[in-house]
């Protein structure tokens, strides 16, 4: 979901995300060689006494010199997996809003629609297309776009987490593999599988990161058993759709704290999995970004790491 405008701005995106708690920011610009570089990051704590903090985040990281992107919260949006319409391209997004008009929690004339191409197999005749269609509420999205121009921000783009998350692992993808992601935060799990910086399938797990580390022992493990089995599910999904396509591992997003997760999954999939430390792919300049605060802003980086999009 695009806006452009003409104003020149510093290369690069900055991402600028409004939670519930804070809003998180970070400035990437990916130079002709090596890693992009994270020059500007932070995170402002929301007060409630007087809710000024976006525009006060605003003057302090001097945002209107950037191209800017948000994000749009999982509650905000329905990610739905239709058919490919066989319609021109000119014709593609009216077809997608016919398509997933009954699968709505409301009507299809009060949709923001965007539209993401999931690529078939060029060799695999009859081979079913899909596509991702992205919907959100007219409200939300004019809402999001009223309170970046009250904080004289210049918004260019609505991300969602599932593509920024697409955009951190393809930063570790190797030649002809695919690569799956899993993360936690406060708004649950996401599981992401991607080939060739495309996201080919994308599924949301309710355990969110606070009911991880708190959790008894008996009940972590239940937990754990629960996530292995929605990673397996997807993963069988994705190889029988995509035979094409092989696997090279499973990365795990930072997290606070080691609760165990990365031992019992290794132990339980087939798939290689590991870690990842963001500073091996990315360049902090000026301050190094630990491991906390790169699972703050795991999301918010994806979305600064954008490329221009494809046309459809």
């Amino acid at each position: 979901m695009a806006w452009f405008s003409k104003k020149k701005a510093q290369p690069g995106w900055m991402a600028v995300s409004t939670d519930t708690d804070a809003i998180r920011l970070a400035h990437v610009e990916r130079p002709a060689r090596g890693k992009p570089k994270v020059d500007h990051w932070g995170i402002v704590k929301l007060d409630d006494k007087d809710g000024a903090e976006l525009q006060q985040a605003a003057d302090e990281y001097r945002l209107g010199r950037y191209r800017c992107a948000t994000l749009l919260h999982p509650a905000e949006y329905q990610l739905l997996m239709v058919d490919a319409p066989n319609v021109p391209r000119e014709e593609l997004k009216a077809a997608i809003r016919w398509r997933v008009k009954d699968l709505l929690e409301y009507h299809i004339d009060d949709a923001t629609m965007d539209v993401l191409d999931i690529p078939v197999d060029k060799d695999a005749a009859g081979k079913s297309h899909y596509m991702y269609a992205v919907a959100a509420k007219n409200e939300i999205v004019q809402g999001q776009i009223a309170q970046f121009e009250r904080a004289n921000i210049p918004l260019q783009v609505i991300d969602i987490p599932e593509t920024a998350q697409r955009n951190i692992a393809q930063l570790y993808e190797t030649a002809d593999r695919g690569i799956g992601m899993l993360s936690f935060d406060y708004s649950g799990g996401l599981f992401t599988l991607s080939f060739a910086g495309e996201l080919y399938l994308a599924r949301r797990l309710e355990m969110t990161w606070p009911q991880l580390a708190g959790a008894q022992d008996s009940q972590r493990q239940a937990y754990f058993e629960r996530i292995v089995v929605e990673l397996q599910r997807s993963l069988d999904h994705f190889e029988r759709q995509y035979r094409n396509i092989t696997l090279s591992e499973l990365l795990l997003g930072p997290m606070p704290e080691d609760i165990g997760l990365q031992a019992f999954l290794s132990s339980q999939l087939y798939l290689p999995l590991r870690q990842i430390n963001l500073a091996d792919a990315l360049e902090f300049v000026g301050s190094d970004m630990g491991v906390d605060k790169q699972w703050q802003l795991l999301h918010v980086l994806g979305a600064a790491l954008r490329a221009e999009p494809k046309a459809l």
